[in-house]
């Protein structure tokens, strides 16, 4: 599936934190270290408002989702694993999300906290934990959409942060991630060029042994299930769902279970684009992922 690394006890990796803190006072300069996530991030967004959007249309009344299709995200409760500098999550909450930024960099949360409390209208509806991802699992809040964006890269033990994603999430939530396929034009691109010839990254970001590819994403979902309480006689107990992807056609999954959508920067414009569902070849380098957790009746 993923390739073989060391296993873990946590899935954070003290040398990729050391890294993004020291970089983290340029979090918020658009022409700086981060400027290809300022860029990419209306893209992500447009993703999540898409996706929400979507499946909203094919579960309520075309009338009921139109009248809060600006609103889609408003009142939901957003968690961004890895937030950094809080790009995502300032983002989410602007529209509505009550949105929970967690990293595993106290300076990242410094920054983002320093940055937020600049627009008063934020304190409502975000806040920012310096946490891993796995210290949230003891407690009982569970997330409508759990996001982590350019994060699975980076982590040690991406089995066990994708299964702490993914039990983050309530029953029918939504799960986005953004990540780098392990390909040879994903060497060339955010390495080779953007580290060592551009310099437009700070050389050791990325490490190619820990790219994800779409179809190791699908194959993890297919056979993943996740604990759903069930209650039997006034007792809770545990059953399984299903898998979160029951079946693939010609490598892709259904439309209401998972997708996988290539992103393509443009030098031309310096923006990124999403490409068009089945795009050939759009997700040999950064890539969109979808998946949503089975609802509580979902079991086999």
């Amino acid at each position: 599936m993923f390739p073989t690394r060391l296993l873990r006890s946590s899935t954070v990796n003290a040398n990729e934190i050391a890294h993004f803190s020291r970089l983290s006072a340029e979090w918020w300069n658009e022409r700086g270290e981060f400027s290809f996530l300022h860029k990419m991030n209306p893209v992500r967004m447009q993703f999540i408002r898409e996706k929400l959007l979507e499946t909203a249309y094919d579960e309520q009344p075309e009338e009921a989702v139109d009248a809060k299709k600006v609103g889609i995200l408003e009142g939901l409760d957003v968690l961004d694993v890895g937030c950094g500098g809080g790009l995502l999550s300032e983002s989410l909450a602007r529209i509505g999300a009550r949105t929970t930024g967690i990293d595993a960099s106290e300076s990242n949360i410094s920054i983002a906290q320093h940055h937020a409390s600049l627009d008063p209208r934020l304190a409502s509806n975000l806040t920012y934990k310096h946490a891993p991802a796995e210290s949230l699992l003891t407690q009982s809040k569970r997330y409508d959409v759990v996001c982590s964006m350019e994060v699975l890269e980076h982590v040690d033990n991406p089995s066990m942060f994708l299964k702490t994603c993914a039990e983050l999430l309530k029953p029918s939530g939504h799960l986005f991630l953004s990540t780098i396929s392990r390909t040879p034009l994903s060497y060339f691109l955010t390495i080779f060029m953007a580290e060592k010839v551009l310099r437009e990254v700070a050389d050791g970001t990325h490490t190619y042994s820990k790219y994800i590819k779409p179809s190791e994403l699908l194959e993890f979902f297919q056979l993943y299930r996740s604990s759903l309480p069930y209650s039997v006689n006034g007792d809770s107990v545990q059953t399984q769902s299903r898998p979160w992807i029951t079946r693939l056609y010609s490598g892709e999954p259904t439309r209401k279970e998972a997708e996988v959508r290539g992103m393509i920067y443009n030098p031309l414009s310096a923006s990124w684009v999403i490409a068009p569902r089945g795009a050939w070849g759009a997700a040999e380098c950064n890539y969109l992922f979808w998946i949503r957790k089975p609802a509580l009746n979902d079991t086999l």
